[in-house]
């Protein structure tokens, strides 16, 4: 008879493995509401862009009608007026750039930026 090694985890290893999947977990559930609002403002931006005159409105209407889509979609957190931009030249391009905080774990905070730029319509 031949004697076979078992094979596995020791109940240290598997504690270490368990932190670690609980510590990615968590950084992701900070992280992933970022990101989430992040595609619901580009989803707000190519609203607006797809309307059809949004090039001809004034830059006071554009920035309403972005956040109101943002309200609808409770996405208006981070994004304010001030971060909208409307420059005209070869078209009129929307642009929104805007940075979010979070904190993590104590003094450790996650910073993300975010500057997207689509056209508008005639």
């Amino acid at each position: 008879m031949k004697l076979q090694k078992q094979g596995g985890l020791t109940l240290i290893s598997f504690i270490f493995v368990l932190a670690f999947v609980i510590f990615v977990s968590f950084i992701g559930m900070k992280i992933a509401p970022i990101y989430m609002e992040y595609y619901s403002v580009v989803s707000a931006m190519n609203g607006v862009a797809s309307e059809r005159g949004s090039a001809n409105l004034s830059p006071y209407d554009v920035r309403v009608k972005v956040l109101n889509r943002l309200y609808v979609s409770y996405a208006a957190e981070n994004v304010k007026e001030k971060h909208i931009k409307l420059t005209r030249g070869n078209g009129v391009n929307l642009r929104i750039a805007y940075e979010v905080r979070k904190p993590v774990i104590g003094n450790l905070d996650v910073v993300a930026k975010f500057d997207r730029s689509v056209r508008l319509s005639n």
